[in-house]
């Protein structure tokens, strides 16, 4: 009778015009069809009101430490899911004490929930005014299967070859090792017990005394069941106390984040949820050696969205390109990365400003082989957003020279034949090819730069890796990125008090501003001013040492400014 009542009562609002009208996304459609009326299927709700994270991080930025900016954010983002979330969910309970949903769970990074819920549920959910989609949350691979082949163990003074080509070594003789710097590994799992690993691992406490949380089997245990997280886990931080040197930053702290299964397998919520704990736990970056090929429109705004609020939060990613690149009959150009690693990065290199768009926390990194050519299974750039309405940036046209899409990768590093920790045993090692082994030598050597300089923003980051880089084309490309891991250059790029002035953010002042801006400064030939969209707004021609930039309207801008020793690109904010 309860549940009689129930739906007669959804019925009514739905005749009375007060609810929006269905948001059921294609594919989930589609699942609706095969499943019988009282099965559940997983599903996805994304709410109307998501976060502006641009706003928010100029909100953030005003904040004087990394801390209290990440603070402000998560709070921020919790009470807006509190909030907005508050009438789905008792909606929600009552549907479950009706028996047509099951296993709700809130996100607040994405301002979503999760269920297993039948059809009735569906098109009723469907009618709620405050729900922008509902999609279908199905398992998908998300790491592939990698052919590991066992590795001999060095004799105690061996320092792996994908290290030596990015001079990790000299990069260590000017004393960072990652020591400070908690790195969440979002992956498969770590073999906590390898000895290369001992002392490197986070102490969760009483609350999480294995150094992690398992997100696919909701426990305790992140403990690798399938190779791949040991492996990344080790070119970060392996110690070589069994013989091989194989991390970048053995002094630095691993977070063991488990979101899939024994064949790589898994579901976007698992590792959003990831994030989130990674955030609130003080991880400082983060490493996804994964990626799903070809979302929907839906499951792109999800993980976009996660980023880019994860960007708000000052914490930045290293995500891999993907390893399709031979297989563009099936996954062709624009829709060769992986997601995540097609979002956009945290800063904007100046061969993108024809076509910029939004930024997020996301470094894209390829793989290269030791010889510097790129690997034949990285996968190519560029990613395009305009199939997702809330975005709508980055478009891709080919040929075009404006229209270029979204360069990715950011940068690239050896992938190939990579030698780190194996996990069937507690002391050995295996080779693997993979984006995934490039992804985490980025990781790693971030956990240098954070060691010297603990409060570099995502953005001089990403801007110095990128800088520092070993070029390997005239312009970034989407092969390489940027160039090849200079681990040594990037650390040297770090100044004990602050970055390096690559930025130069002197030369703009005020930024934020209610008025005009102010550039300053010698050897400046010409400034522009772009929106964020790529459109050139202004040029000035700079005959002096000072220049005015007036009559902006409220928004985001992006600067170019020209000099006598390069190119500087900054972004100015009128409020």
């Amino acid at each position: 009778m309860k549940r009689l009542i129930f739906i007669i009562t959804v019925l009514f609002l739905r005749l009375a015009g007060l609810v929006a009208q269905p948001v059921i996304d294609p594919e989930l459609e589609a699942e609706m069809q095969r499943i019988g009326d009282e099965e559940k299927t997983k599903v996805v709700i994304l709410l109307s009101e998501q976060s502006d994270a641009m706003a928010l991080l100029r909100e953030a930025e005003f904040f004087t430490s990394k801390q209290e900016q990440r603070q402000f954010v998560i709070e921020t983002l919790k009470r807006q899911a509190e909030t907005t979330q508050y009438e789905l969910i008792g909606l929600l309970n009552e549907m479950e004490r009706n028996g047509m949903v099951e296993d709700i769970q809130s996100f607040w990074l994405v301002n979503c929930v999760s269920c297993k819920a039948n059809k009735l549920a569906i098109n009723d959910l469907a009618q709620h005014h405050d729900i922008m989609t509902i999609y279908h949350c199905q398992e998908t691979q998300w790491i592939f299967e990698n052919e590991a082949t066992p590795a001999p163990r060095g004799n105690g003074r061996e320092i792996t070859e994908n290290l030596l080509q990015v001079n990790a070594p000299q990069a260590w003789e000017q004393g960072y090792m990652g020591a400070g710097v908690l790195i969440a590994v979002i992956d498969t799992g770590i073999r906590l017990d390898h000895a290369d690993l001992s002392g490197r691992l986070w102490d969760g406490g009483a609350e999480y005394p294995h150094h992690g949380y398992d997100f696919y089997y909701h426990d305790n245990d992140p403990s690798d069941d399938w190779g791949h997280g040991t492996h990344v886990a080790g070119t970060i931080c392996g110690t070589g106390a069994s013989g091989s040197q194989t991390g970048i930053a053995p002094e630095a702290t691993i977070m063991a984040l488990k979101t899939f299964n024994s064949d790589g397998v898994g579901e976007e919520t698992h590792w959003v949820a990831a994030m989130q704990f990674a955030l609130e736990h003080g991880a400082d970056l983060m490493n996804m050696s994964l990626g799903r090929p070809q979302p929907n429109a839906a499951q792109k705004l999800m993980t976009r969205q996660a980023c880019d609020n994860t960007l708000a939060a000052g914490v930045v990613v290293a995500a891999c390109a993907g390893n399709i690149r031979q297989m563009q009959f099936m996954v062709p150009v624009p829709n060769n990365i992986y997601t995540p690693g097609d979002c956009p990065p945290p800063h904007l290199h100046e061969d993108q400003l024809v076509n910029a768009g939004g930024t997020s926390c996301v470094i894209c990194v390829g793989a290269v082989n030791y010889d510097n050519t790129i690997a034949s299974f990285s996968s190519e750039g560029p990613s395009q957003w305009t199939d997702v309405a809330a975005y709508n940036d980055y478009p891709y046209t080919e040929g075009s020279a404006t229209e270029i899409g979204l360069t990715r990768p950011d940068i690239c590093a050896p992938g190939v034949q990579i030698k780190s920790l194996d996990f069937n045993t507690t002391d050995g090692y295996t080779l693997m090819d993979g984006t995934s082994m490039a992804t985490p030598l980025v990781t790693g050597t971030i956990a240098l730069m954070l060691s010297k300089n603990h409060e570099l923003t995502p953005a001089q980051i990403d801007e110095i890796l990128e800088r520092t880089a070993v070029k390997l084309t005239d312009h970034k490309s989407n092969d390489f990125g940027s160039g090849l891991l200079d681990a040594l250059a990037a650390v040297n790029a770090v100044n004990y008090d602050g970055v390096e002035e690559i930025r130069n953010e002197e030369q703009v002042y005020p930024n934020p501003s209610t008025g005009d801006f102010t550039v300053a400064g010698e050897g400046i030939h010409r400034v522009s001013v772009f929106s964020v969209e790529g459109k050139l707004l202004k040029a000035i021609e700079m005959n002096g040492n000072e220049c005015r930039i007036e009559d902006l309207t409220n928004g985001v801008y992006l600067l170019k400014i020209d000099t006598e020793n390069g190119v500087i690109v900054n972004k100015i904010v009128k409020l």
